[in-house]
């Protein structure tokens, strides 16, 4: 083992931090508990996850259960978490697991990349954490804390294939899971993105990027082009008994296998009026509401204009699912929709002028 894996390892055998899906100091991990926690760590923080976590596993305490619940309690389960894929991913990979492989993980990371929702990184984690395979596990933290490890001054991502280049000789044969651990929290408590703590590392000595007084700087990111805008128009369609019409988005493409308020095609250019109701569900006498629905998504900001309309009889017609108001809280709504029920919801708003 090197001398740089040994003072991480005394380091965290101090310093861990305790996390509900973390075993406890010389247990073996768990791997369905590795497996479900590096999905849900995914562009989340461990504050966000943690009860997201217990509340899994009370519900599906093993794989077996998880594979065995329908698609759309996971969907609602997860609501909150974002990045949705990563919920379609995860029940897909319960049942690949159950059925596949007799409900045990496989133990190396090739074989984990084979399943559904694991990339190269998740595959690494849970081969060394739970299996122990001498591999490294990189994802931001460590990507940071490698940078200024080695004084890697390359913008990301560009300088990702470096860090792990010079970061993969460091992982021991030994302990690769906790070290994988170690380096995740170093970087999330020691070596923070703004102010790191240099007298608290247990690389301190080694540091290129403390040596030079970079720490802070690095890694350094190539900038960001300003996120494009795209437009909408959701349709707040309801029945003679109050019920609200809903559907199913495609399961392939974003919020893919969510429920949505219908609504257009989302895209850069406004719509007209004549535009919109080209995708209303069903006719009815539609009346644009003030305001607009807001939010953002990774690589877009959406904006929302909201319809409202009434429709006669049962509204069998429409494709798609009627929901009491009082009951819209059991449908897997992710965060943008829930936004438009709300606007919706809002009875100080008044009827606005029509589109276009």
């Amino acid at each position: 083992m090197s001398v740089q894996a040994d003072l991480l390892l005394d380091w965290y055998d101090r310093h861990r931090r305790v996390l509900p899906w973390r075993a406890e100091a010389g247990a073996r991990p768990d791997p369905y508990r590795v497996w479900l926690s590096e999905i849900m760590l995914q562009q989340t923080t461990v504050a966000a996850v943690a009860p997201y976590f217990r509340a899994f596993l009370h519900r599906w305490p093993r794989i077996a259960d998880l594979a065995a619940a329908p698609r759309d309690d996971v969907l609602h389960a997860w609501q909150g978490l974002g990045y949705y894929a990563r919920a379609r991913n995860l029940h897909a990979c319960a049942q690949a697991v159950a059925a596949d492989h007799g409900g045990r993980f496989p133990d190396t990371a090739a074989a984990l990349r084979r399943l559904p929702g694991i990339g190269a990184y998740t595959g690494a984690a849970i081969a060394a954490i739970a299996f122990g395979e001498q591999i490294l596990a990189l994802e931001a933290n460590g990507e940071r804390v490698f940078a200024r490890l080695f004084g890697i001054e390359t913008p990301l991502p560009a300088a990702k294939p470096e860090i792990a280049a010079m970061a993969e000789g460091l992982v021991p044969a030994a302990r690769p899971g906790d070290f994988a651990q170690a380096v995740m929290d170093l970087g999330a408590t020691v070596c923070t993105v703004k102010r790191p703590s240099c007298p608290r590392c247990p690389w301190q000595d080694s540091c290129v990027a403390a040596a030079r007084g970079i720490a802070e700087s690095l890694p350094r990111k190539a900038p960001k082009g300003e996120k494009p805008l795209r437009r909408g128009v959701a349709f707040w369609l309801r029945r003679g008994d109050g019920a609200v019409l809903l559907r199913r988005r495609p399961d392939k493409g974003l919020l893919g296998g969510m429920m949505e308020v219908p609504s257009t095609p989302w895209r850069e250019a406004p719509w007209s009026m004549a535009e919109a109701l080209f995708h209303a569900p069903l006719p009815a006498s539609w009346q644009p509401r003030l305001g607009l629905v807001r939010h953002g998504f990774t690589h877009f900001d959406l904006e929302l204009t909201l319809l409202a309309g009434r429709v006669a009889g049962d509204g069998a017609a429409a494709t798609g699912e009627w929901a009491s108001l009082d009951r819209l809280g059991d449908h897997a709504l992710p965060t943008c929709m829930r936004k438009v029920v709300a606007h919706a919801l809002d009875e100080g708003l008044p009827l606005a002028a029509p589109i276009g």
